[in-house]
Parts: structure tokens; C-alpha cells; sequence
């Protein structure tokens, strides 16, 4: 299939739906961790922790064999097998009493993870044209906020229930599944036309830097928020789970202003989420209380509804129609890495503020080096026409 700025709106809104299972994915059942212990109380709590941090590694192992997947399956094949993977791997992870198994099957979600995050992305870069590819790279990053929204609200819920219960919130995936039959076209996306973007690899390893950067520098906010907010003593813990939930809220809405916010800075755009994050870091760290939470996670919030839509368009602007065989599985890849490794590296320092606050830093500075591709005509302001 061409490129076609007249595709069916039923398409669109199938590849965004997708989005809704991603990112979050592996901390859908987060809520539920306390109960999972519990009934575990015999087992060590890192292996339980592992329940919520394991699908991350699977994700990443899976992209590694993406393109090959892309090479022996047609797409709608393809994520078919990704979703049922995801609806069945986090369903039965609730069935067994063995925690051995569990982790089974929380690693079976993350290869379904991993087939259908760089597919999510990867066909928008395929089907649409580059002057669309910004509102709808940014409509991503906003389905993914609100999966995890949606997933972390209804798997608090189901853990009331039982701890069994909570690995339902999978089910979400199955409208997915009927979208994906009725709306997705079962074309080969790995093809000759695809693989004359040879450079596309190459060009495009500054944004996978950039998206491990900048998931790292996230993910410091929901690894370590909650301990050192209940810490300081000064906001109960009903607040606190009040004022994260407002954080991603404000992700979501980042992620729906990114177009028109690229769309009126150009270029320039780069700089802002590592900016934010620096803020947001700061104002925890230096202010504490109620006015270092508030307007720390608000800062932090933005920034990660924009940073996210920026680096994924940006890299699929760079590799064309072959980015969801080439960059996105790259991108997944440093994604779900950095969300895997950041637990750890935090759990050998005191300090998480802090470390976010060098990364944030760290961040903006290649940032400055990334070279986005030229903004559209339509959108091209006398700004983004500086040589970077």
C-alpha cells in the first residue's frame, strides 16, 4: 500500500489502539504488588518486584528479533500473534501458585510486548505521510498514557477482588485483537522497497541514545516518588497516589499538544522536555512538599508527553517506510531497557533526585546534538530553517 494522506479513518484509529498496551504494560499490575506479596510471603520480595520488571527484559530480547519477524510474517500475522501472545501470557500469570511460573508468563507478555510496540509506531511511519506523521506519533504517546491510566485504575480495582483478578486488566488487549482483524491490512512491510533505506540503522542510533536517555530520566519519577514523597512525612499516601495519577494526566495532555507545540517552536521543541525534566527534578529535590510535588510532577508529566512523540516521530521521519523494521525496534529496544535497568541502578544510590537531575542535564546536551529532519512546508517556520 502507497502512502496515502486519505487513509480510512478505521485504520488510524486501529494502529493508535495499539498504543493503548505498550508502555505500560509491564507495570499494569503494579497496584497489586502488596496483595502479590502477600500471598507469596514466603517468597523474597526482589523476585516478586521482578513480576512488575521482568516483561521489560522480554520486550527488549524480542525486538532483537523483530526484523527477522518482519521478514517471515505479513503484518496483520504479525500482530495477531503479538496480541494473543499479550491477552493470554497476562491472563494465566494469574492462574498458578507457583511464582516460577508466573514470571513465566509475565516474560510471555513481554514478547508480546515486543512484537506489538515497534509495530505501533512502525505503521505509522509505513502508511502516512511525514506531514502527518507529528499529530500522529504525538496521538501515540497519548494512547499510551492513557493505557497505562486506564490499566493501573482497573487492576487497583480487580486487586480488591484477589491478586488473581488483577492479571484480567490483559483483557484489554482482546479489542484490540478484534480491530486488528477487522482493519489492518495483511501486506508484507518488510520488502525490497524497504530495505533500500540502508542508512537507516546508522542514521538513526542518536534517537535510540536520546529515548534511553529520556525513559531513564522518567523513570526515576515512578520508581522513587511515592518512597520519597511518604519519606518527607509531609503528604499522605492517599495525595501522593492522587498527584501521580495527575502526573499522567499531564503526560497524556503532553502528548496531545506535541504537534502544535512543534508545530510553533520548530526545531527548537529538542530542548524543552530535557528542560522540564531538569525543572521538575529540581523543584523536587531543592523544594520538597506539597509545591515541590505539584509543580515537580507537572514539569515532569509534560516533558515526557512531549519527549517521547518528538524522538519516535523524528525517527521515523529519518528512516522513512522501512522505520518499523529498521529504527522502532531500536527505539523499543532503549526504551523498555532503560526501564528495566533503572530500578537497579537507583537501588545503589540514596539519591534519585539527584541522578535525575544529571541525567535530565545529560539529556539536554544531546539533545543539542540530535539532527531532527527538516519540519514540513506546511509547518515550517523561519526558525526551523537553521542549519542544525
Amino acid at each position: 500500500m502507497k502512502e496515502n494522506k486519505d487513509l480510512p479513518i478505521n485504520l488510524t484509529v486501529t494502529i493508535l489502539s495499539f498504543s493503548l498496551l505498550t508502555v505500560m504494560a509491564g507495570a499494569a499490575v503494579a497496584p497489586a504488588l502488596k496483595v502479590i506479596q502477600d500471598y507469596f510471603y514466603d517468597t523474597p520480595q526482589s523476585l516478586v518486584q521482578m513480576i512488575i520488571s521482568i516483561p521489560a527484559l522480554f520486550i527488549f530480547l524480542t525486538n532483537m528479533v523483530f526484523p527477522r519477524l518482519c521478514e517471515l510474517f505479513r503484518a496483520k500475522e504479525l500482530m495477531l500473534a503479538g496480541l494473543i501472545i499479550y491477552v493470554v501470557g497476562g491472563c494465566a500469570a494469574g492462574l498458578f501458585d507457583n511464582i516460577w511460573i508466573v514470571l513465566f508468563f509475565r516474560a510471555i507478555v513481554g514478547a508480546g510486548v515486543g512484537i506489538i510496540m515497534p509495530m505501533s509506531t512502525g505503521l505509522l511511519s509505513y502508511y502516512y505521510p511525514k506531514d502527518k506523521q507529528d499529530k500522529l506519533m504525538g496521538y501515540s504517546s497519548a494512547m499510551n498514557q492513557m493505557g497505562g491510566v486506564i490499566a493501573t485504575l482497573v487492576s487497583g480495582l480487580l486487586a480488591e477482588i484477589s491478586w488473581r483478578a488483577s492479571f484480567l486488566v490483559y483483557l484489554m488487549g482482546l479489542l484490540c485483537t478484534v480491530l486488528c482483524l477487522l482493519f489492518l491490512p495483511n501486506e508484507k512491510i518488510s520488502s525490497q522497497n524497504n530495505r533500500k533505506e540502508k542508512g537507516a540503522f546508522k542514521k538513526c542510533y542518536p534517537f535510540v541514545i536520546a529515548m534511553f536517555l529520556l525513559m531513564f530520566t522518567f523513570f526515576v519519577y515512578p520508581s522513587s516518588f511515592a518512597m520519597e514523597t511518604a519519606r518527607e512525612g509531609i503528604i499522605s499516601m492517599k495525595y501522593i497516589s492522587i498527584i501521580m495519577a495527575g502526573m499522567d494526566l499531564i503526560t497524556f495532555l503532553g502528548g496531545l499538544a506535541f504537534a502544535g507545540v512543534k508545530r510553533y517552536i520548530g526545531i527548537r521543541t529538542k530542548y524543552i522536555a530535557p528542560l522540564l525534566f531538569l525543572m521538575g527534578y529540581l523543584a523536587l529535590l531543592l523544594l520538597g512538599g506539597w509545591p515541590g510535588a505539584i509543580i515537580g510532577s507537572s514539569f515532569i508529566g509534560f516533558a515526557n508527553g512531549l519527549g517521547i512523540p518528538l524522538i519516535m516521530s523524528a525517527a521515523g521521519q529519518s528512516a522513512g517506510r522501512a522505520a518499523a523494521t529498521t529504527v522502532m525496534p531500536l527505539i523499543s529496544m532503549a526504551l523498555y531497557l532503560a526501564q528495566f535497568t533503572t530500578p537497579m541502578i537507583l537501588s545503589a544510590n540514596h539519591a534519585p533526585y539527584l541522578i535525575a537531575s544529571c541525567s535530565s542535564a545529560l539529556l539536554l546536551v544531546w539533545s543539542y546534538l540530535l539532527k531532527l529532519p527538516p519540519v514540513s512546508k506546511d509547518t515550517e517556520t523561519a526558525e526551523t530553517k537553521i542549519n542544525h
